[in-house]
């Protein structure tokens, strides 16, 4: 039923409210509706928060939102983690309207003295207010004293109910008539790290693995060895350790080098072919290690501030346990055999994937009994694989489940898949999501899909920008030399709070099976890689400075922890990119040549009202990439050379 002020189109609303919108502790977030009300007379509005507790935040004031009629928003920041509400209150605003008509009447001799009256009695029912303090009261007793001064000129009186003094109290101590009440609507507060983070993505069996001269044979490395990788990763100023599956790895359609269905007796087959005689879900690969030196890495990744991400890969190799003691956990075929999955032109030999539709409580059980079990080794973050190939409705039960014992757990989505499925799994209780990130490469493309995950998207979606995965090599990198490895790591690392990087991007590893494909050559997914890091570091051939400047600059700046905070400006080239984040007095500004290839010269244009400043305003911005300084305005040459340096990242602060 609409209310006597109607409010109506309120955001963030998720599913009609059925389902929380996102939110974070300590993350500011828009809180928007369309109020209105008949007639002429003012109306007022605010956003009120509920925390966990049934506590209520003092009241956020709803200014107009942009330029579209009676659309109004507030920002508002809940203040720990939990399951919080919102409220909007409108309500008829008296002083508003007598503040507006005062203003016209007034000064053109229209019911004068009508109007210092009736503002006169608006007055003593804002003194009655109890929560006035002593100097707030003197205020509005001197403004109603003189609104009843005949004996003062009518621009002296008029003047005095207008003073900045008065606006403020009135500001703060509204008279709310008829007022309308909509809400509760739910929010959910996540910890930071749902947010924000900084990932590093590698195989266990990669790190410190070996080449063996004597027999031609690689030593894959092994929990303890990859221990030793984690003070890179953390000098690096990474906040996740996210591991590919851990787990034995089929036997049966093992799959050989470059995704061959040819493997050697020695070929390791790919980590996400789940399952074999060694067991599953809950079992560790041999070759990688005890349970006991799985708790070591954790240990030593937590002492470096390090949090483990584990992959919950929902699929089995044909050895699977599950396939015998649960063959109908899985799709028979009309001839009898269990179908493989597919995803054309792929195809996925050594992968049977699950069936939820003949035993669903039995998987569920059986799944949150994994999920738990990891949880009790440390594990604190999942990656989960493919979730858009389960049933929504299964995630939402295991994430619900998990959040009420567990809320500090944080699940990821990596589901390179339609936008509905994509936003119903954030939707539903998924914290953070693969995004179409790595596709967007042009500056129009990134422009739009900026204010889509920041603003568009934010209530029901988290994004994590990923520069590259073990599945995905974009032509970009490909083809843009070292140049292109630093502008998607400035624009991933600025652009999203989340973002990711998986082994080798520091070394430019860049290299496609064949020409128009994504998959690496030699992938890592079907082959143990040997790396020589020391060898990388000493020669110069890292970009892992460069990725260690863009985390200490994230870890520096706010701004660049929050989403919701981007600003798009302008530019007179195609190829150079400009946007702006700011977290109260923190401003950050990025310029970026996207194009690996050729240096660009250019104009970059600010949007300085957009930054709560004046056109005319000078800003002091110090480049945290070059360490050089400049005073921007509105209109700022740059020069960006990719061979050099295809970026600025500018710290800012006004000076005039």
């Amino acid at each position: 039923m609409v209310g006597r002020i109607p409010v109506m189109e309120v955001m963030p609303l998720v599913d009609l409210g059925r389902l929380p919108a996102k939110a974070t502790a300590g993350e500011p977030l828009p809180v928007s509706a369309t109020v209105f009300r008949e007639g002429h007379d003012r109306l007022g509005a605010e956003a009120v928060l509920v925390a966990p507790d049934g506590t209520r935040r003092p009241p956020v004031r709803m200014r107009p939102e942009g330029d579209t009629p009676d659309r109004y928003v507030a920002w508002v920041t809940p203040d720990s983690e939990g399951a919080w509400t919102f409220e909007i209150h409108a309500w008829s605003h008296p002083l508003a309207t007598w503040e507006h008509d005062a203003g016209l009447k007034i000064p053109a001799g229209v019911d004068v003295e009508l109007m210092f009256t009736e503002g006169g009695l608006l007055l003593d029912e804002v003194a009655a207010d109890p929560g006035l303090d002593r100097r707030e009261r003197d205020v509005v007793a001197g403004a109603a004293a003189a609104a009843r001064d005949t004996s003062r000129p009518v621009e002296a009186r008029l003047a005095a109910l207008q003073s900045p003094d008065l606006v403020t109290v009135l500001e703060t101590h509204p008279i709310r008539r008829l007022l309308t009440v909509e809400g509760p609507y739910p929010l959910y507060a996540d910890r930071s790290r749902a947010l924000y983070g900084s990932w590093y993505e590698f195989f266990p069996r990669s790190e410190g693995a070996t080449y063996d001269e004597s027999t031609g044979k690689v030593v894959g490395g092994t929990f303890t060895t990859a221990a030793k990788r984690l003070d890179a990763v953390a000098a690096m100023g990474f906040d996740v350790i996210y591991l590919p599956p851990i787990h034995p790895i089929g036997e049966v359609n093992r799959k050989g080098p470059n995704n061959t269905m040819d493997p050697g007796p020695d070929d390791p087959g790919s980590p996400w072919a789940i399952g074999s005689k060694h067991g599953g879900h809950d079992a560790l690969h041999p070759d990688l290690g005890t349970l006991e030196d799985f708790d070591a890495f954790v240990t030593r990744a937590d002492s470096l501030g390090l949090e483990v991400a584990l992959d919950l890969a929902l699929q089995c190799a044909p050895d699977h346990p599950w396939v015998k003691s649960h063959p109908e956990w899985f799709t028979t075929k009309a001839d009898g055999t269990i179908a493989y999955a597919e995803n054309p032109p792929k195809k996925y030999q050594d992968i049977y994937p699950m069936n939820f539709d003949n035993d669903p409580t039995g998987i569920c059980r059986e799944v949150l009994r994994v999920v738990r079990h990891w949880m009790k080794h440390g594990v604190r973050i999942f990656r989960v694989d493919n979730p858009h190939t389960k049933p929504v409705a299964f995630w939402e039960w295991l994430l619900r489940e998990i959040r009420r014992t567990d809320p500090d757990v944080v699940f990821l989505s990596e589901a390179f898949t339609r936008p509905a499925m994509m936003h119903a799994l954030g939707a539903i209780g998924f914290h953070q999501s693969y995004t179409y990130f790595t596709w967007r490469t042009t500056k129009w493309e990134i422009e739009d899909y900026l204010r889509e995950v920041s603003h568009e998207s934010s209530h029901l979606m988290r994004p994590n920008f990923f520069v590259n995965t073990p599945d995905i090599l974009h032509a970009y990198l490909q083809y843009g030399g070292p140049a292109a490895f630093k502008i998607r790591a400035v624009l991933a690392a600025t652009g999203s709070p989340s973002w990711g990087v998986y082994a080798g991007y520091e070394l430019f590893e860049h290299v496609a099976v064949r020409p128009g494909s994504e998959e690496y050559l030699d992938s890592e997914k079907y082959q143990v890689r040997v790396r020589d890091w020391d060898a990388a570091d000493q020669e110069g051939r890292t970009l892992a400075p460069y990725l260690t400047l863009l985390n200490a600059v994230r870890r520096a700046h706010p701004a660049l922890q929050l989403l919701r905070n981007v600003v798009i400006h302008s530019s007179d080239d195609e190829n150079v990119l400009v946007f702006s984040k700011q977290a109260r007095d923190d401003l950050v500004i990025v310029v970026i040549n996207l194009d690996p290839h050729a240096a660009r010269e250019t104009v970059a244009h600010l949007d300085l009202p957009a930054l709560g400043l004046d056109w005319h305003d000078s800003l002091a911005v110090h480049d945290e990439i070059s360490g050089q300084d400049w005073h921007w305005g509105q209109h700022n040459y740059v020069r960006l050379d990719p061979y050099t340096e295809p970026a600025h990242l500018l710290s800012v602060r006004r000076t005039s």
